[in-house]
């Protein structure tokens, strides 16, 4: 079940977004604390709520599912506190069209933990498993992250690592894996890091193994924990046919030939019917999307987070959706890159 249409209003720093022709692939790009990564954590909240609600053992309603996905998510006092600070009515709302139904929910500056306003989730009742990728690495941090909610109940690592955190915790399926999936894990581990990350059952323990060889996780560099993960993932088939991947910042820690190839697959995963939505700051990933763009004849719609000239700084952000299969859009990114150009020339 993919995502078709999203609609916001009031939320972080975003004023009202409307994206009708959401994409298998789908970028946000813009300035820092314009709202990308509040938008994306926005998504995997209402998205892995969902997914949580429809498991049939869960006994909190989903307004509770979604209050607690929420809190821990963005991890703020007062869940009111993510409405839009000039918001007019002071109301946050999203609405999603997806594959099977539509779902909204909405809330006021005054909720405090839990949520009393309008839900609709009656027909998105999903059964695969949604990931969010944050831009630092979790497989070195697990235990840490494990104990700081379950046994401290403190601030400190979000949903989005925990969730991560219990995923891997899946044990490898045996049997024949899809076929893209297996595609991509081998250019994961061939090409990539070559080797794989691996979980010792019996020391209890994350290693590197290449060849015969093993090595300690705290030996291994952070960019290859990085795809160790989304191979571990693969390999114990929580992610699926149907899973939705949000990727927050995917140019952390990967050299550029990793990750040129790391968004290759991305590519490969979507026609495996993984949706995929990732935001960055990174010229080369929206250079290197804009070449698959063209090379699969894909449309992949670029969200731009960006103000225009002598707005008002009361108001907030409009995002605006370009297509790169049409062309790289005017944006800061590009525009900085452009002036380091010049600025080489000029020195030499």
């Amino acid at each position: 079940m993919a995502i078709k249409e999203i609609f916001v209003e009031n939320l972080g720093p975003i004023e009202c977004l409307k994206w009708e022709n959401v994409g298998k692939i789908n970028l946000f790009i813009g300035e820092n604390a314009c709202g990308k990564t509040f938008l994306l954590k926005a998504l995997y909240v209402f998205v892995r709520s969902l997914e949580v609600y429809a498991r049939g053992n869960e006994r909190k309603t989903f307004a509770q599912v979604l209050s607690d996905k929420m809190y821990w998510t963005y991890q703020v006092k007062k869940i009111g506190e993510l409405v839009r600070k000039n918001a007019l009515d002071g109301k946050f709302s999203l609405s999603l069209v997806m594959d099977e139904g539509n779902g909204r929910f909405s809330f006021g500056k005054d909720t405090e933990t839990s949520l009393k306003a309008e839900l609709d989730p009656v027909d998105l009742k999903r059964e695969e498993n949604s990931v969010f990728f944050p831009a630092k690495e979790v497989l070195s941090l697990l235990s840490v992250i494990k104990r700081s909610r379950e046994d401290w109940q403190m601030f400190g690592f979000d949903d989005t690592y925990y969730d991560l955190a219990k995923a891997v915790d899946y044990p490898p399926q045996k049997g024949k894996n899809y076929f893209t999936f297996a595609q991509a894990r081998k250019i994961l581990e061939e090409k990539i890091v070559h080797g794989s990350v691996v979980y010792d059952a019996q020391a209890k323990e994350w290693h590197f193994k290449q060849g015969r060889y093993k090595y300690a996780l705290h030996q291994v560099a952070e960019g290859v924990k990085k795809i160790g993960l989304i191979d571990t993932l693969l390999g114990n088939r929580f992610l699926q046919p149907g899973s939705i991947l949000f990727v927050d910042e995917p140019e952390a820690a990967l050299h550029p030939g990793a990750l040129s190839r790391f968004l290759e697959i991305l590519f490969l995963l979507s026609k495996e019917n993984i949706q995929v939505f990732m935001a960055t700051h990174s010229y080369f990933v929206i250079k290197k999307m804009y070449v698959m763009a063209k090379k699969e004849k894909m449309d992949v719609p670029v969200l731009l987070f960006e103000k225009e000239e002598n707005s008002d700084n009361a108001r907030g952000y409009f995002p605006q959706v370009h297509n790169l299969k049409e062309g790289m859009p005017a944006n800061t990114i590009i525009e900085e890159a452009v002036r380091l150009y010049e600025e080489e020339i000029e020195v030499e």
